[in-house]
């Protein structure tokens, strides 16, 4: 069990997890799960880590087959400029590794933004806090589960 799935269970969600054997060769973590999974892209959300005005950390949660748009999570969060976060410092707060960071289960309570796509899908796939598992679970689940904001962030 990781700490998402520990996290999920506390809150009396429903989900399902998804095991697949991840390559480590493979370019793009997210677009692998889509494909070893069989399930469309636009269901698979990736989670990153971005620096508010060089200091406040924020988790943005978007789609795979998008770009973050900084300028628009800077925004969200009402700073000024977002650039994203150093990756050891990304595995030190939320003590996931890159490739497995999931947007639930953080060391450290994060503001969250989930791109305002998710809110029409039924589910979504998001990192279930290692490299080859997802959870599959209802937006408004997930922004129950991260005290996430919708907003639109992908450039």
């Amino acid at each position: 069990m990781t700490p998402a799935i520990n996290t999920l269970k506390k809150y009396n969600i429903t989900f399902k997890t998804h095991q697949y054997e991840h390559d480590p060769k493979h370019p793009s973590y997210g677009l692998e799960a889509a494909e070893k999974l069989a399930v469309d892209p636009a269901w698979v959300f990736k989670t990153l880590v971005a620096k508010i005005d060089n200091k406040q950390l924020v988790v943005a949660i978007l789609p795979v087959e998008h770009s973050l748009c900084l300028k628009s999570l800077a925004n969200a969060y009402g700073g000024k400029r977002a650039e994203m976060a150093d990756k050891n410092e990304v595995q030190r707060v939320t003590g996931y590794v890159l490739g497995g960071v999931s947007p639930v289960g953080q060391k450290k309570s994060l503001p969250t933004f989930i791109d305002a796509n998710a809110e029409n899908l039924a589910t979504m796939f998001v990192s279930a806090g290692k490299r080859g598992l997802e959870v599959e679970l209802a937006p408004g689940d997930l922004k129950i589960a991260t005290n996430a904001v919708f907003c639109p962030i992908i450039a």
